[in-house]
């Protein structure tokens, strides 16, 4: 037994001398690999499972507010590189009247990201009389819209082709849509918001891009006055 006891003493003796004898490279080198694992687990989660999204607009309201924070998933409909372009569509579809993120159509605007409501799906007809929106002849029930439908509003029937969507808001009257840009390729999706983790009032500009002082003095901001924190709105689903 005693003998067992001073071996295990000359090990632990032989890993501090090990330990002392490391030089700064190796911690270095150390560090920088545990960095590189937590790095890569970031990218993958961010490539390919879910993301976070700021909403800069008021095109979604009443269901989505200026200053909702968003757990987006992709899971099904995306994957790629995050800070690049190189992605590639799952296996997923967007539904219909299924809140979806996605790249719009608008290259001389960089492909921005918007979210909206999926009216239209590949070979449906969508018209629009009187405000009120119709598809495949057939009025479409929108309980999510608490504004009275623009009855002066008439668009034509549109037939989606296939592997694009029609996007439109919930606030309707402001709301650039697919009723200006046109469809959204299947390419361009992103995935769904599936909750909100945090919820600001604040002004719509604070959140639009390049606004980074703005932003920090409104988080900043809301440790002080806790009530511009909408706290109704956390943990909510879609």
């Amino acid at each position: 037994m005693r003998a067992e006891v001073e071996d295990a003493v000359a090990v632990e003796k032989e890993k501090d001398a090990t330990a002392k004898h490391d030089t700064v490279s190796d911690k270095v080198w150390r560090e920088v690999v545990s960095w590189f694992w937590v790095i890569l687990a970031f990218l993958f989660i961010e490539g390919t499972l879910v993301q976070a999204r700021v909403i800069p607009s008021g095109s979604m309201e009443p269901t989505v507010l200026i200053g909702d924070h968003l757990i987006v998933s992709r899971v099904g409909y995306d994957a790629g590189i995050p800070f690049t372009n190189y992605h590639v569509p799952l296996w997923r579809e967007p539904k219909r009247q299924q809140i979806i993120v996605f790249r719009a159509p608008l290259p001389e605007q960089g492909f921005p990201d918007f979210i909206k409501r999926c009216i239209g799906l590949p070979g449906d007809t969508v018209e629009i009389k009187r405000g009120v929106v119709y598809v495949n002849g057939q009025k479409l029930s929108e309980p999510y819209r608490e504004d009275p439908p623009n009855p002066t509003e008439n668009r034509p029937a549109i037939h989606v082709p296939q592997g694009e969507y029609f996007m439109m808001g919930d606030n309707r009257e402001n709301s650039y849509d697919s009723r200006y840009w046109g469809f959204v390729p299947r390419a361009n999706i992103i995935g769904t918001p599936v909750g909100i983790y945090m919820s600001i009032d604040a002004p719509e500009e604070v959140w639009n891009p390049g606004h980074i002082v703005e932003r920090f003095t409104t988080y900043a901001s809301v440790l002080i006055h806790p009530r511009e924190v909408r706290w109704k709105r956390l943990f909510h689903t879609f």
